[in-house]
């Protein structure tokens, strides 16, 4: 790698040892006129004005013949071939680079990102039922392992989409542990369950005296990492003020803490995940267009657990060994044939969190009345032909009337849907109310009321 044409300092994507470059590759045009145009990379790609080149730019900035990009053996190598107004691979304008996806080059003023977009077809399954600490025999998730398997020792960003439930976090922790980071921190930032005018300084650090009750200098999450790594828990959530600091973050590894002018520089890398569709949601306009390609350079789905079922059995032997080690009095606790069918015909809309909730409370019924096994009644399971649990509603009573029945009736919505709402969030105060737009301290006493755990934040 030549030095840069300029004393800049260089970039994080730019430098030290590079994995293997995956077979498929594309180059995203994420500014200028021909913004959303994608080429993919085979070995060797030229970008420029004239229409001989493979990706054609008519942006005045771009020279007739600016740089060229091919395959190296340990990355990918850009090249400036005379360009008027330069090559850059981050912030640092170079006249060679080896870099690897994920990077930013900007052609004069338009921005390219070099995304890995791996041929699924071409990446065989893995072999093993686990990634990690997450189970999951099932083909579909198997096929996510073996992509995981190449991607998680690089420095990739990766995007986890998934419904609420499906392990996230857990297959986050298991990517860092398998990455060159593990040696570091794993720091996590839940980015539905902070203030919104805390998740700047809880991203990015604070000064003392930057805002009222900073009352002390403060260090931010890709600080305290340092070569660690950065997990974005519900990203979608991010505040849309706080989304091109993050880019600047994704592209260039630099930031300043809130109230500070000094730029800080961080190699953590960053995984992400959210619950919402951030497709629909760049769309909408609720989520920046250039920070949704810079966060997916590897797009993961994890799928609900009703399309997985073949999963249920592995899940449910793992969760009951973990019961029984925390539960002496469960050691002898076991299911049935039965049950282990009825588990696996619900649909679980709280996907693997619920199987593991609902089996820890039928374990302790179990343990404390001295029973050796799970009774299909412990068990949400309906034989309903939707798979959903069977709503029981307060009774008639022909000496109430119609305003007191009335009354019951909404005091047993008013429960049953906290309790609900709560469960989907984990208890989250703060969260479940901005889903279901409700003042917190409203949330925060109907949940006290009905005698419901919620973390008040």
């Amino acid at each position: 790698m030549t030095q840069p044409s300029q004393s800049v300092e260089p970039s994080t994507r730019a430098h030290g040892s590079i994995p293997p470059v995956p077979d498929e590759l594309v180059l995203l045009v994420v500014t200028g006129s021909a913004r959303g145009r994608r080429v993919k990379f085979g070995e060797r790609v030229s970008i420029g004005k004239a229409p001989d080149n493979d990706l054609v730019l008519s942006d005045d900035t771009v020279s007739r013949h600016h740089c060229v990009l091919e395959r190296g053996p340990s990355g990918i190598v850009v090249r400036d071939l005379g360009s008027t107004n330069h090559t850059r691979v981050g912030r640092t304008t170079v006249a060679e680079a080896t870099i690897e996806p994920g990077s930013t080059i900007t052609i004069g003023n338009v921005e390219l990102l070099l995304r890995a977009e791996p041929n699924r077809a071409q990446i065989l399954p893995s072999e093993a039922p686990r990634f990690g600490d997450v189970i999951g025999p099932s083909l579909a998730m198997r096929s996510i392992f073996g992509l995981l398997d190449r991607i998680a020792p690089t420095d990739a960003c990766v995007l986890i989409e998934g419904e609420t439930g499906t392990g996230k976090d857990v297959l986050s922790r298991a990517i860092h542990e398998k990455s060159a980071h593990r040696e570091h921190e794993f720091l996590v930032v839940d980015c539905g369950a902070i203030s919104y005018n805390l998740i700047e300084s809880e991203l990015f650090g604070h000064e003392r005296g930057a805002y009222t009750g900073a009352v002390a200098t403060r260090q931010g999450a890709f600080e305290l990492a340092g070569r660690g790594t950065v997990f974005l828990d519900e990203v979608g959530e991010l505040p849309l003020d706080v989304q091109p600091k993050l880019l600047r973050v994704l592209e260039s590894g630099e930031f300043r803490r809130v109230g500070g002018n000094k730029t800080l520089r961080t190699e953590a890398r960053i995984i992400a995940a959210t619950k919402r569709n951030l497709r629909e949601e760049v769309e909408r306009g609720k989520f920046r267009e250039d920070l949704y390609f810079r966060l997916s350079v590897v797009p993961i789905t994890v799928p609900p657990l009703r399309q997985r079922r073949e999963d249920i059995p592995a899940l449910v032997e793992r969760f009951l060994d973990h019961a029984r080690r925390r539960v002496p009095a469960a050691a002898q606790v076991t299911l049935s044939r039965e049950t282990l069918a009825a588990l696996s015909a619900h649909d679980w809309p709280g996907n693997v969190r619920e199987l593991r909730n609902v089996l820890d409370r039928a374990i302790y019924v179990a343990a404390a009345g001295g029973e050796h096994e799970v009774r299909l009644v412990d068990l949400p399971v309906s034989a309903s032909p939707n798979g959903s649990a069977p709503q029981a509603y307060p009774a008639f009573d022909a000496d109430k009337s119609y305003r007191e029945i009335r009354t019951d009736f909404e005091a047993d919505f008013e429960r049953r849907y906290v309790s609900w709402l709560l469960d989907r969030h984990a208890g989250n105060i703060s969260a479940a109310a901005r889903e279901a737009k409700m003042d917190r301290k409203h949330l925060y006493d109907l949940a006290r009321k009905h005698g419901l755990r919620g973390e008040r934040s």
